[in-house]
């Protein structure tokens, strides 16, 4: 990464690399300010292996930390925001971070973070602070040669219990994703959108592919809707990564199908799977290709990827919209019987397991959860379920500790889950097993209903009639004002689930 950014900074010097909302850095300031970054860090006794916290929204901050912290040797931890300050304080703590450059929206926090990391000593505020630190240091080269298996990002996974694992991601990491580029349209004319939280691998790891080429990566704080059209359009977007929900929510916008995004050459979506009317509308808007990419972060990111090609809502091949896309040439899947560990044909339903340069070393500090994650022969139990069709193309079915079993018969509630949701009235629904004398346990869904709906458990059934085998159609529906998610958004199905089996022997998930 250091090398690439260098060879940048002499050929693009000044071009700009990253548009933030109070800056815009080229590649020449990037390079020249990383050094300083690099030189402070040094006097402030952080060197090979060590970690680097940064708290703040999208802004240039990251990539001068990221690039001045790879120069020594060390990595940046970014911390997610959406956490509590305890939690944001155990991370660092983790992390072993004697140093947090601090966002001003994040000031409120910094006292809780303190209390949980005791170990942090300097504490570097975004403004007239972090200038003032840059300023003290040296714009000379360390010129330190970095290696292959180099920490140079370190994400937190969001874990639904327990404290997030640091997910260490080297230089061979990195540049294995940005072969994806061709792919992806990108180059050194792409002015990219920057719009996923950079402490998300959706974020920092498409931030870099954009970066690679020599393009320019515009960098937005925060997500507002019509704000964020108002930046596609003004900035002359090319190429952009968002999820299904922001493309939603950008396309609701009063007036959008009147703007001109004629400069938009791809969209890349992932998270989730978008829907045929999701999708229609989105071309309808933007009129550019999209296509799906799939990943984790223990894989940095994409591994996968849905062409615009096949994304074809109402034609002979519609299904394909449901599948995650074919791996890249350069990464092994396979889908695996988790009890006998056998490979499994195509249709049959497995644990997702991927072998690929792109896959992390392990967890910061966490050998037993590095060793369960990833085994000797170099596979990723990602915990995923889902099969290969005969084409080779992914389709995912859920998470194997979500799996229900009712009577002999495995459900996979994503499809459940799918198939409600196409309901008009249903505004977010998750599916559960709950306990059953006969069967072992059953099929629940829980269902928020859309504002002002008055949407039935009968009127629910009878939807799914015709939509879903018999076995994974719901028994019974509970509706909720709201479905309990973490910080970053996921369901917590794990709570969802605790009080239907409360008193029981076994508890499943």
């Amino acid at each position: 990464m250091v090398e690439m950014f260098g060879e940048l900074a002499e050929r693009r010097r000044d071009h700009p690399a990253l548009v933030g909302a109070a800056r815009t850095v080229t590649y020449g300031e990037l390079w020249e300010r990383a050094n300083r970054v690099a030189n402070a860090l040094t006097a402030a006794g952080i060197g090979e292996g060590q970690r680097v916290a940064h708290l703040d929204l999208n802004n240039p901050e990251f990539f001068e930390l990221m690039l001045g912290a790879g120069k020594v040797g060390a990595a940046i931890a970014p911390l997610n925001f959406r956490l509590t300050p305890q939690e944001m304080g155990r991370i660092v703590a983790d992390s072993g971070a004697t140093v947090l450059v601090l966002g001003a929206p994040f000031e409120p926090a910094l006292p809780a973070i303190q209390a949980e990391a005791p170990g942090l000593t300097r504490v570097v505020r975004v403004g007239e602070d972090y200038e003032a630190w840059l300023a003290e240091a040296s714009d000379a080269d360390p010129g330190r040669t970095s290696r292959p298996g180099d920490v140079v990002l370190q994400l937190y996974t969001s874990g639904t219990t327990g404290l997030p694992k640091g997910v260490m991601l080297t230089n061979d990491n990195c540049s294995a994703l940005l072969d994806v580029a061709d792919a992806w349209n990108v180059d050194e004319t792409s002015v990219s959108l920057v719009a996923m939280p950079l402490f998300h691998i959706g974020g920092s790891g498409w931030a870099n592919v954009s970066l690679a080429r020599g393009g320019t990566n515009v960098l937005v704080p925060m997500i507002d809707p019509a704000a964020l059209l108002d930046t596609i359009e003004q900035r002359r977007i090319t190429n952009a990564f968002l999820v299904p929900a922001v493309l939603q929510m950008l396309c609701a916008v009063p007036g959008a199908d009147d703007r001109d995004f004629s400069s938009i050459r791809s969209i890349a979506y992932g998270a989730s799977p978008i829907t045929s009317a999701a999708l229609s509308r989105s071309l309808q808007v933007f009129k550019a290709p999209l296509f799906q990419v799939y990943g984790l972060t223990e894989t940095t990111g994409a591994i996968t990827e849905l062409s615009s090609t096949d994304h074809d809502p109402g034609g002979p091949r519609q299904h394909l919209m449901r599948s995650a896309g074919k791996p890249y040439p350069w990464v092994e899947m396979k889908a695996v019987d988790p009890a006998t560990g056998k490979d499994c044909g195509p249709g049959e339903v497995g644990e997702i397991r991927i072998r690929s340069v792109q896959n992390s070393p392990g967890y910061w500090h966490r050998p037993d959860e590095t060793e369960k994650a990833f085994d000797s022969d170099g596979w990723l139990h990602t915990g995923d379920a889902g099969y290969f069709d005969d084409e080779g193309y992914l389709f995912l079915t859920d998470r194997i500790k979500d799996m229900i079993v009712t009577g002999a018969e495995n459900v996979y509630p994503i499809e459940v889950e799918s198939a409600l949701s196409e309901h008009p009235d249903v505004a977010d629904v998750a599916v559960i097993g709950v306990p059953d004398e006969r069967w072992g346990e059953t099929v629940k869904a829980v269902v928020v209903r859309r504002p002002g709906s008055e949407l039935t458990e009968d009127e629910l059934l009878a939807w799914t009639k015709d939509r879903i085998a018999g076995f994974k159609r719901p028994r019974s529906v509970d509706f909720a004002d709201e479905l309990p998610r973490n910080p970053s958004g996921k369901l917590l199905k794990r709570v969802l689930r605790e009080p239907y089996w409360a008193g029981t022997e076994r508890a499943i998930g």
